[in-house]
């Protein structure tokens, strides 16, 4: 498809449904724009990435609006392709959150590809995920998306642990204890820490939140019963998907993290100094 053409598609979805949302999305940003002030009163440092991060997500959103029909249209092998894709891109933007770690590009594509692709491939053959582009791409692209997310927060801590808690690791490192010993505590915490928000999601499942899918699906029409049990079963595949990603990826970063004389590699840290010995 032509630029052209894919800006005439695009105009032919502008009605007063569409400047009904584009109104409600000025008002979504004002009350996201506090949040970047607080933060910049407050001195957390994130304003420019929470900035950059709402354009992006408009942007993208917008881009991935105009391009749905095309989507749904091409053929069934084309959305394992764009699954693949999205894999691509969640590994750029999750590597970023280990950035600093050794290997974390190789580390952070294997564990988003073996955690979501395992769920996916699993799910799509015994039919819980219906081998169509309409079902595939879309519920496919938030067990990866969900995946990343577990995995940026298991690197992001995995990473703070082994700099706060250098001198314990070297020292154990010294008294000739092997080097998956010493680190196997702050792994362990890091895995810990990236599955609690989706732990409580599951906890809070239909009771302190419903989510979009059941609410779409009741909307449409779908018996209440059974869209709050496929509800279910994308919560569990999502965990599924983040925790298999989250332990293969603290498995393997943890065998990137030592030199072959079992010292600790340099890592560095958000201020780009060096918090460990070369």
């Amino acid at each position: 498809m032509t630029p052209e053409a894919l800006f005439a598609q695009l105009l032919a979805h502008i009605d007063a449904t569409v400047l009904k949302g584009l109104f409600q999305v000025g008002a979504a940003v004002a009350i996201a724009l506090l949040v970047v002030g607080v933060s910049r009163v407050r001195g957390l440092a994130l304003e420019r990435e929470f900035s950059i991060a709402l354009v992006r997500g408009f942007i993208q959103v917008l881009v991935m609006g105009s391009l749905i029909g095309v989507l749904l249209s091409v053929q069934y092998f084309w959305s394992w392709i764009i699954l693949i894709g999205m894999i691509g891109g969640a590994t750029w933007i999750s590597k970023n959150r280990g950035d600093g770690l050794p290997g974390v590009t190789r580390v952070s594509f294997l564990a988003i590809s073996f955690g979501a692709g395992i769920v996916i491939v699993a799910m799509t053959l015994i039919g819980a995920i219906e081998s169509t582009v309409r079902d595939l791409v879309p519920i496919g692209s938030m067990i990866i998306a969900n995946a990343m997310k577990i995995n940026s927060l298991a690197l992001d801590r995995i990473r703070g642990e082994v700099i706060s808690n250098r001198d314990e690791i070297e020292a154990g490192l010294a008294l000739g204890a092997p080097p998956s010993s010493v680190v196997t505590r702050h792994i362990q915490t890091g895995v810990r820490a990236a599955l609690i928000p989706t732990i409580d999601s599951l906890k809070s499942l239909g009771w302190v939140w419903i989510p979009g899918i059941m609410t779409g699906m009741i909307l449409s029409g779908e018996n209440p019963l059974y869209a709050g049990l496929y509800q279910f079963v994308i919560m569990a595949m999502i965990f599924a998907a983040g925790g298999l990603t989250s332990m293969s990826s603290s498995l393997l970063i943890s065998e990137h993290l030592f030199t072959d004389a079992e010292q600790l590699k340099q890592i560095k840290s958000d201020e780009g100094s060096a918090d460990a010995i070369e």
